[in-house]
């Protein structure tokens, strides 16, 4: 009905384009949107990858499930010890990118945040403040206490 309006006022040759111009915009809308959101599961799967810690459980795209012993950052691996409940154990060494479930969570990135900023004013402050004042304070309390440890002796 609304291309009948455009049709009866005025035909020019770009209105019948309109309707493919508005499915061209909606399919690079729909790729854009599950480009960014695949980004985001990337991104989650990772974190949490990154967050496993020995004592985590995880399960590995293989089906083997045990928990991790050793984690190396530098190589991407970590050691997975599976076994029964008699004690027979064996280690295995794993690629990170093999985790498929794990109990590991993520830190959220406002405690890295925090994380981050603390080591960085803690030096500053013990820069900031002189070491003197609290020598003195120890060379103050020491005598008192010495004189207390003398008035029970009597």
């Amino acid at each position: 009905m609304l291309f009948n309006l455009l049709a009866e006022g005025d035909t020019t040759p770009w209105t019948s384009y309109i309707p493919i111009i508005i499915i061209v915009l909606l399919l690079v809308a729909f790729f854009v949107w599950s480009f960014i959101s695949q980004k985001k599961k990337q991104k989650a799967f990772n974190d949490t990858v990154n967050a496993v810690r020995p004592g985590n459980k995880v399960k590995t795209i293989g089906g083997i499930v045990g928990e991790v012993v050793e984690v190396d950052d530098a190589e991407g691996t970590f050691v997975l010890k599976t076994g029964d409940s008699e004690g027979n154990y064996s280690y295995m060494k794993f690629d990170k990118q093999a985790i498929y479930q794990t109990d590991a969570k993520p830190e959220p990135a406002e405690e890295k945040k925090e994380k981050e900023e603390v080591p960085a004013e803690q030096p500053a402050e013990s820069a900031e403040t002189p070491a003197e004042p609290f020598e003195e304070t120890k060379a103050e309390e020491t005598p008192a206490e010495e004189k207390k440890g003398e008035g029970e002796d009597k």
